[in-house]
């Protein structure tokens, strides 16, 4: 089986530079894995992902968008627990970016095209897209599929 090269991999391009820029992320968008990391107290990943929002914090803002906080929010009865388990956390609620649509559509039709059979990966997409265009750098533990179509995304992963 012949190894592909990096330039035979379809990717999300988007021919705007503004989308290319190799400035320093201005704060960090918080994946969901990571936050039910920290609010499950989860044993294996608890400590890193603790570790790494702190670190985060100390550089920028911690921030989250309604996609983030609708992934985590299976785990509470209620909106009011949801945002009682949050308080503690130093999160900075955003909106999502227009400019992230076109982009995380783009991500989504490459990953079809390369048969990809998650039927609906789009929050990851639009999660990745969002923190390229805020300028943002992404904590997650989810790194490979954001390495893959948003290469130029800065990523706090293990």
């Amino acid at each position: 089986m012949a190894l592909q090269s990096t330039a035979d991999v379809p990717q999300a391009r988007e021919p705007d530079p503004r989308y290319l820029f190799g400035a320093m992320p201005r704060g960090t968008l918080v994946d969901s894995c990571v936050l039910i990391d920290i609010l499950a107290n989860d044993p294996v990943w608890a400590d890193w992902s603790l570790d790494q929002l702190e670190r985060c914090a100390a550089l920028g803002p911690l921030v989250i968008n309604p996609l983030i906080l609708a992934e985590i929010s299976p785990r509470f009865e209620r909106a009011t627990d949801l945002e009682a388990a949050l308080a503690g956390l130093p999160l900075l609620k955003a909106a999502l970016p227009w400019d992230a649509a076109f982009l995380a559509g783009q991500a989504f039709k490459v990953y079809r095209l390369s048969q990809g059979l998650k039927t609906s990966p789009m929050p990851d997409f639009y999660i990745g897209a969002h923190a390229l265009v805020a300028q943002l750098q992404l904590l997650t533990r989810d790194s490979a599929r954001y390495r893959s179509y948003f290469p130029n995304l800065a990523l706090v992963a293990p």
